[in-house]
């Protein structure tokens, strides 16, 4: 006998991003989050709540890896021409240590009327 209806937990999809230059990381950061996040351009499809493995390269050293939740999405054709893609809520300690380093990189910054992908 097998089971139709029990439904299978897949494993996170790994979703990554580079960010090169200070201008990019504060439009893609998103403080307003619990836990901070990161607006990341993609075409896959994702939906709200899905779990994902977050690669994040900063600046072109730095490389971070954690766990993250979908809780943004911008879709194509989105008012304004914005960016396709999502935004993900960092967890755990790596999130904690992701956000600091991010706060620690922005910390200052004179843009702060600067457009972003989100609000």
């Amino acid at each position: 006998m097998t089971e139709t209806n029990s439904p299978k937990k897949a494993r996170p999809r790994v979703l990554s991003v580079s960010i090169n230059d200070l201008r990019t990381l504060r439009a893609a950061f998103m403080p307003f989050l619990r836990s901070a996040g990161l607006f990341v351009p993609t075409h896959n499809e994702y939906r709200m709540g899905d779990e994902v493995f977050l690669v994040v390269k900063l600046l072109g050293e730095e490389q971070y890896a954690l766990a993250a939740t979908v809780v943004w999405m911008t879709p194509a054709g989105a008012q304004s021409s914005r960016t396709r893609g999502v935004g993900v809520q960092f967890k755990g300690q790596d999130g904690a240590k992701l956000k600091g380093r991010i706060e620690e990189l922005v910390v200052g910054a004179t843009q702060q009327s600067a457009a972003t992908h989100t609000l």
